[in-house]
């Protein structure tokens, strides 16, 4: 049975929030983990609503450092601190965001209650976790300010062994892992049983890549070719395509592109400019050139692959 791995919207909005919409922050959860991506203002708040345990969260990314992707930071940390917190925490951010945070603590005279982790996210393909089921590293993404997204891989799992071999074959307890990791075995008898009729192939790794602010650009598609689900802007509608170019933002029809020529599973698309009321309009355009497009809105639980 495959692990949990799904992303919660909290936010979707670009630059402002709405009265509708929270600016860009995702909860994704994998297995018992749970990472922060972008923590706009109202971020806690989203985190409460949707019964999302703040106390679990020990890894936030920050993908770029404009307001409305990182002000929701600064009162979840001092939330932190009120709740007694003790775990470390690391966050994972472009130059300039331990500044913003230590200044605030040096003006109200804070010492928090746990220790923050800052690494600087200066490149692409930048590996920034990595443990014995996932990876996430950095894409590189082209703004007004250095910004970047985030690609987080499953690992490739070993193969399942029969039930109906370890009987039939007589493998023994200290042989099994062995042959999940792809070993032949040798029957008391002498007969080599190969490993593709021991074991099953398991499950395709997932992948999830969330693209933030950028203009349309193939650069890295290369890397998230295959991409179980893909978050993308799409700040306006495709008649706004010259605004979206000199704001180095995407439209529906960019981002729709993109997942195309990716072949991504699906398409998820957020980071609504506020100009717009209702958002159905979005999905429409995008699908007319990749159907599997969806929007991302609040409370949204989108499961990936």
């Amino acid at each position: 049975m495959s692990e949990i791995f799904r992303t919660t919207i909290l936010g979707s909005s670009a630059a402002t929030p709405t009265s509708l919409r929270h600016t860009t922050s995702q909860l994704v959860q994998y297995h018992n983990k749970r990472f922060l991506f972008d923590c706009g203002e109202g971020s806690q708040m989203q985190l409460r609503r949707y019964k999302i345990p703040l106390m679990k969260i020990d890894h936030i990314f920050i993908s770029h450092m404009h307001g409305d992707h990182y002000l929701g930071l600064p009162g979840l940390l001092f939330t932190y601190h009120l709740l007694g917190r003790e775990k470390d925490l690391h966050v994972f951010a472009p130059e300039g965001m331990e500044e913003i945070i230590e200044v605030q603590n040096r003006i109200s005279q804070l010492k928090p209650s746990f220790s923050v982790f800052y690494h600087i996210i200066d490149k692409g393909k930048q590996k920034l976790y990595d443990d014995d089921l996932i990876m996430i590293e950095t894409i590189a993404m082209q703004h007004r300010i250095p910004a970047f997204g985030f690609l987080i891989k499953e690992k490739q799992k070993q193969r399942n062994l029969k039930k109906t071999s370890i009987a039939k074959y007589g493998i023994p307890v200290e042989r099994m892992q062995d042959v999940k990791k792809g070993a032949d075995f040798i029957t008391s008898e002498g007969k080599l049983i190969p490993n593709k009729i021991l074991t099953k192939e398991p499950p395709l790794p997932r992948s999830y890549a969330f693209c933030s602010d950028t203009l349309y650009t193939e650069d890295f598609l290369d890397q998230i070719r295959d991409v179980d689900l893909l978050y993308h802007e799409a700040t306006f509608m495709h008649d706004k395509a010259d605004i979206a170019r000199q704001k180095t933002h995407s439209t529906t029809i960019e981002a729709a592109t993109l997942a195309k020529k990716a072949n991504a599973k699906k398409l998820l698309i957020g980071h609504y400019s506020a100009r717009y009321k209702e958002l159905e309009a979005f999905r429409q355009e995008a699908a007319t050139v990749f159907a599997n497009a969806t929007l991302a809105e609040e409370g949204d639980v989108i499961d990936i692959g």
